[in-house]
């Protein structure tokens, strides 16, 4: 459902030039409702899974709990030192609220290089559903920045339920409510993404590494792949939007910018050499993409 394919102004296609049927020839509204099926289809798409999943293993729901967990800590780190492990949660800091935030948190470590920030935190006991709290002083190293660091992940505690529908119309309501938190964090990734490329440019991935993360999350849940061919399929619908040309969204500014020009059309010479550059482009970040993600398999670091 990707492709629209109207009649073209190919040589070998048979229609003349000025036939009206030609996708360059109908009006502007026509153009728009064309270019912009692919990404409607993907949109489509991505609820109909979202849906299907609704109905078969259900919709997850994350239920907040206190605290920031703590789920990974790096050996010889501030944090190492001062006695946090993985699976910890942070309940408290004495210079914040109660209930700490992870960005809250994070602005805190990073203002106190070297100084003592003293911390209460939940830990798993040897009995079953057994916590303890426990009280730690951690002492953040200055990074190269000069802010401070500790050398954890932090991310918001949180447990996963899974809602199971009653009746069509919950599954409707709970399907719009997955594809919303599924389209805001996919959008929030691009804008990370722009307005951070440098830090973020490493996380971007082609074909080879989607293959490889697909066939990851369906040897480890069957159920995460709806929401991963969800997320597919929306990050394909977001990126086909931007103003890019070669993607859908630079054929729909061209349209636009015609539209602003009273419909005065933009001359084909500079429309197809606007059209090939942005296609070379694509085409080298692709096999850049391809390249790169291929020798990060894990077999071919093997076989290096």
């Amino acid at each position: 459902g990707g492709c629209g394919g109207p009649p073209r102004d190919d040589p070998e296609s048979g229609f003349a030039p000025d036939d009206p049927d030609l996708l360059r020839n109908r009006p502007a509204p026509d153009r728009l409702l064309v270019v912009s099926a692919g990404v409607a289809a993907n949109l489509v798409f991505a609820f109909l899974i979202v849906y299907a999943q609704a109905l078969t293993v259900g919709v997850p729901v994350q239920a907040q709990l206190p605290g920031v967990l703590v789920p990974e800590v790096l050996p010889g780190s501030a944090a190492a030192r001062a006695g946090l492990l993985p699976g910890d949660v942070i309940l408290s800091v004495p210079s914040l609220a109660p209930d700490p935030s992870v960005p809250v948190l994070v602005d805190l470590i990073k203002a106190s290089p070297n100084k003592n920030v003293s911390v209460t935190v939940s830990r798993t006991g040897p009995g079953a559903g057994d916590r303890r709290a426990i009280d730690l002083t951690v002492v953040p190293d200055t990074s190269v920045d000069g802010t401070g660091r500790i050398g954890v992940q932090l991310s918001p505690n949180f447990r996963v339920t899974r809602v199971h529908p009653n009746n069509l119309a919950e599954a409707t309501v709970l399907a719009l409510r997955e594809f919303t938190a599924l389209s805001g964090t996919v959008l929030d990734g691009l804008r990370q993404t722009f307005l951070n490329f440098s830090q973020t440019a490493e996380k971007v991935s082609g074909p080879v590494a989607i293959i490889a993360v697909g066939a990851e999350v369906a040897r480890s849940s069957a159920e995460g792949l709806f929401q991963f061919a969800a997320v597919i399929n929306l990050n394909l619908a977001a990126i086909n939007l931007l103003p890019l040309p070669a993607l859908d969204g630079g054929t729909l500014a061209l349209i636009l910018l015609e539209a602003a020009r009273g419909g005065r059309k933009i001359p084909r010479e500079i429309e197809q050499r606007i059209m090939s550059s942005g296609i070379l482009v694509v085409l080298m970040v692709g096999m850049f993409l391809i390249v790169r993600d291929t020798l990060n398999l894990d077999f071919i670091k093997d076989i290096l």
